[in-house]
């Protein structure tokens, strides 16, 4: 079932269990399903507009995000070498990747395909002193924003996350 129409009629007969599920060669297993129906549709995020790229407010946000960052970037020892002598496609480029993962339009998807952060990066060297940089000064962006604690928080984990994840020597 593709929707849940017809789920309602369902739940208010059954309120408390919903049949046995079968999954895929394992056993099957009782779910509990929330007492009433609108309780379910609570909990839904269907419909919901609660994306951090809605709860701060679009592109602009991102874009200046970025646009800090590469001031930063601009004038590191350690950066500036692996970044081409025009920033502006990186600054797009970043923007966009930006804006996609964090639930706004699929831009950066349609113009370069796959984001494929591992292997884009992989013709650099990555290491420590790259990943502290590089954190440094997007770090330096994310608490400068204009974003409440929590969208700070949620940026700086994701942040800190990619930036171990494309480290290809020690």
């Amino acid at each position: 079932m593709t929707s849940l129409e017809g789920w309602s009629s369902a739940i208010e007969l059954h309120p408390r269990v919903v049949p046995p599920v079968q999954l895929a060669g394992r056993r099957r297993r009782t779910v509990y399903a929330p007492r009433t129906w609108s309780s379910l549709r609570r909990s839904s995020t269907v419909g919901r507009v609660d994306s951090l790229y809605d709860r701060v407010g679009g592109d602009a946000f991102f874009e200046d995000l970025v646009t800090r960052f590469y001031e930063g970037v601009a004038g590191d020892p350690v950066l500036r070498p692996l970044y081409p002598t025009d920033l502006a496609d990186a600054k797009r480029h970043l923007a966009a990747f930006l804006v996609q993962y964090w639930g706004g339009p699929s831009t950066y998807s349609e113009e370069r395909g796959h984001p494929r952060l591992r292997m884009r990066h992989a013709p650099f060297v990555i290491g420590t002193l790259e990943r502290d940089a590089w954190l440094r000064h997007m770090s330096a962006a994310v608490l400068e924003a204009a974003a409440s604690e929590e969208v700070r928080q949620e940026l700086l984990a994701y942040f800190e996350m990619a930036a171990r994840s494309l480290m290809n020597e020690n």
